[in-house]
């Protein structure tokens, strides 16, 4: 199981005082020290928190996989292709939500998703899609020739305290890995995921990576962050 942390909100952090720091940067190699296999960044377009300047830095000092979240427009995709991350994972963006809530639509997408993942291809970078668990986006994934999808494990996560609906969400999201890999696909999976509800998750055996940000960090407040990788990592342990 590879874990990737999301330093997206070490940015917030530093963006709400206009100061150089905390740096995500910084905590990036943090990360990397204390087992952390990757580091996720997302350059949304009001650059809200990664900035430009980050992901070059980021892609320049960085000994592991970087995967570089971003909305699918040609802006992004010529950053991307500028920059050269490890992975560019295609997330659906709207200005008003506070992060990334849902699935990309890819089934009933126009053709400028397709000429983005080709031209992300071309350029030699893995393409990954950020979906939800469901096996009409699964299939028109692979039909773009991605070689990675990861599911949306939000309506997981917010099932916490229920557990007939939390169940029924592992199902869903179990359903959708194993078709995806019977379709060659790698699975990855993110969104809302935590120490608590990482476990069972992992369970499923088709899912070989996690992308996890805003609990890692929220846990280092408190723990600090070497710390909270660890815990992360332990969680995500399959037994």
């Amino acid at each position: 199981m590879r874990l990737h942390i999301n330093v997206d909100h070490v940015a917030t952090l530093r963006n709400a005082r206009g100061t150089t720091y905390p740096d995500p940067v910084a905590a990036a190699r943090m990360c990397l020290d204390a087992g952390a296999h990757g580091i996720t960044a997302h350059l949304r377009e009001d650059r809200r928190h990664i900035r430009d300047d980050d992901v070059e830095r980021l892609r320049g000092t960085l000994r592991a996989t970087f995967n570089l979240e971003t909305a699918s427009t040609d802006e992004m995709i010529a950053i991307a292709c500028k920059v050269g991350p490890d992975v560019v994972t295609l997330v659906p963006e709207r200005r008003e939500e506070r992060t990334t809530e849902g699935g990309l639509e890819v089934a009933k997408a126009g053709p400028s998703l397709r000429a983005h993942v080709e031209r992300l291809r071309a350029a030699d970078i893995k393409v990954s899609l950020f979906i939800a668990a469901d096996l009409a986006q699964v299939e028109a994934s692979r039909a773009l020739g991605v070689e990675q999808i990861e599911l949306h494990t939000g309506e997981y996560a917010h099932a916490a305290g229920d557990p007939a609906k939390a169940r029924a969400e592992l199902d869903r999201l179990a359903a959708a890995a194993k078709r995806g890999r019977e379709l060659g696909l790698e699975i990855a999976a993110g969104h809302g995921l935590t120490t608590k509800n990482v476990p069972a998750l992992v369970a499923i055996p088709e899912i070989v990576e996690l992308n996890i940000g805003h609990a890692v960090i929220a846990d280092a407040v408190f723990s600090g962050l070497t710390a909270a990788v660890r815990a992360m990592l332990a969680a995500s342990e399959r037994r």
